[in-house]
């Protein structure tokens, strides 16, 4: 309630003011005019009458009584019956006022709550815009930078390094020579980056083109299988990596996740914000146990492939493989399965 309405309804004046002591109305005077003139004309008939008529009897007596009182009860009813109705008027009218002042307080406080609360959201969002901006920025400064540094040395390799297999996860060595997999050039990275992505139509000639140079990688073609799995299951819930839009990761972030390091420290990986996409893998986690199964492998996949990038890339090309549909998918499922916790 306003500061205006307590006034009013505490104002020695408002309509819940105590009430003054109430003058005599008009009513109540015109009740005692018209008892005093009905008395004197009473006493006026018993003076000229006969006074032995009017004693006959005591049944005459009580006709008297009833004759000379029972005007005067009447007369009085009246009156008090008219004050009751005015009196019940003026209270009818304060409780009105009274109303009138709430239903005016109120509305005014609606009305600056509906205009306080789009300015708190107005100012919530040019934050957050803000913040968006500034990491924005500090992405691009820092590929500027790497571009603006000088070249790397001549044995820096432009290839992704791939460590060799274990013998316990892959075939045993043939004795006829060496495979014709080990023959093949490591992949680029840039090629790497653009297969982490996937085509994105029929007519991507440029990205089917580094699908196939990156699945005739045995270890890279691992982490794409398993990202076609994980896509696939997701795209069954309608959860699509190019409607997520996670918050951008320093490089040297994604560089503490490929040297082993966990939790809190790499929080900033887990930038997917989406709550629909968040709560329904989670539940499917809980509740399907070949999406489950499917999830751990990518990530186990993921992050052995990221460690080989990691030695090779430049921050440039770190921030850049984190706008894959691929990097998309390892911050979702990082943040279901608690890696940032």
């Amino acid at each position: 309630m306003s500061d205006a309405t307590q006034n009013h309804l505490t104002d020695p004046k408002g309509p819940f003011a105590p009430e003054p002591r109430r003058r005599v109305a008009a009513t109540e005077v015109i009740a005692v005019l018209l008892s005093l003139l009905w008395l004197g004309a009473v006493g006026a008939f018993f003076l000229l009458s006969d006074a032995r008529a009017q004693a006959a009897g005591a049944t005459n007596a009580v006709m008297t009584f009833l004759a000379v009182f029972l005007p005067i009860a009447l007369i009085w009813v009246a009156a008090t019956t008219a004050r009751t109705v005015r009196e019940l008027r003026e209270e009818a009218a304060r409780l009105q006022v009274t109303v009138a002042a709430m239903r005016s307080a109120y509305l005014e406080q609606a009305g600056a709550a509906s205009a306080g609360k789009p300015s708190v959201e107005q100012k919530l969002e040019e934050i957050a815009a803000a913040q968006r901006q500034t990491e924005t920025a500090i992405a691009i400064f820092t590929s500027r930078r790497e571009l603006a540094e000088p070249a790397p040395p001549p044995d820096r390799k432009g290839t992704l390094a791939a460590a060799k297999p274990a013998a316990a996860e892959d075939e045993p060595a043939l004795a006829l020579g060496t495979p014709a997999e080990d023959l093949r050039p490591p992949i680029s990275i840039g090629d790497f980056i653009r297969a982490m992505n996937f085509p994105d139509n029929s007519d991507d000639k440029e990205g089917f083109r580094t699908l196939r140079a990156a699945l005739e990688d045995r270890t890279v073609a691992k982490l794409i299988r398993a990202a076609q799995d994980v896509l696939t299951l997701l795209a069954q819930d309608g959860i699509f990596m190019d409607d997520l839009k996670p918050d951008r990761a320093r490089p040297e972030i994604w560089r503490r996740f490929a040297q082993g390091e966990r939790g809190r420290a790499i929080a900033g990986l887990g930038g997917v914000r989406d709550r629909s996409s968040l709560a329904l893998s989670s539940g499917r986690m809980r509740n399907d146990p070949v999406f489950r199964d499917a999830a751990h492998h990518f990530l186990r996949q993921f992050d052995r492939t990221f460690q080989d990038f990691e030695k090779n890339a430049s921050d440039a090309e770190v921030a850049e493989l984190a706008e894959t549909r691929t990097a998309r998918a390892f911050m979702l499922f990082g943040r279901v399965t608690g890696i940032f916790d």
